[in-house]
């Protein structure tokens, strides 16, 4: 069962990721690409202000990932923190000594805990995908993003 909401975890996050990448990465990529190929261009630059320009058009793109990146990461963190919280609390209420009865009673209220943490996590996808979508299409990224 815990696999099986790690699937769903995972595929939640690869539709995210894709269309993102359709929506706002891959046409960034586009633009990088782009003016680098001017960068290069100019047979009168020294090879340090090419490779400084080069630098320049990458970096929308590499922000934009690394925001994306962290808004993700921080979205499992909390998944993670609440699955933790599920396995905490039914270690704290099993026996020292646990019959095999008492192991399988606990792992079935461990796996239905961890679910609710998935559905709820899962919920709050959509408003996480708005709000990465809404910072993206403004372009002002931030430098860092902290937990």
């Amino acid at each position: 069962m815990v696999e099986e909401q790690s699937r769903r975890i995972e595929h939640e996050i690869t539709k995210i990721v894709d269309d993102l990448d359709k929506s706002f990465l891959r046409k960034m990529q586009v633009e990088m690409h782009l003016c680098a190929a001017k960068c290069c261009e100019n047979q009168t630059a020294s090879l340090d202000s090419v490779q400084s320009c080069v630098e320049r058009c990458s970096l929308p793109l590499t922000r934009s990932q690394n925001y994306v990146q962290n808004e993700l990461q921080y979205f499992q963190k909390r998944l993670q923190r609440c699955v933790m919280d599920c396995n905490d609390s039914v270690r704290d209420r099993m026996p020292a000594s646990p019959s095999n009865d008492d192991i399988s009673k606990y792992t079935n209220e461990f796996e239905k805990c961890a679910k609710v943490c998935v559905d709820k996590q899962i919920g709050l996808l959509p408003n996480i995908v708005k709000k990465i979508k809404s910072t993206l299409a403004k372009g002002n990224i931030p430098d860092t993003v902290s937990d």
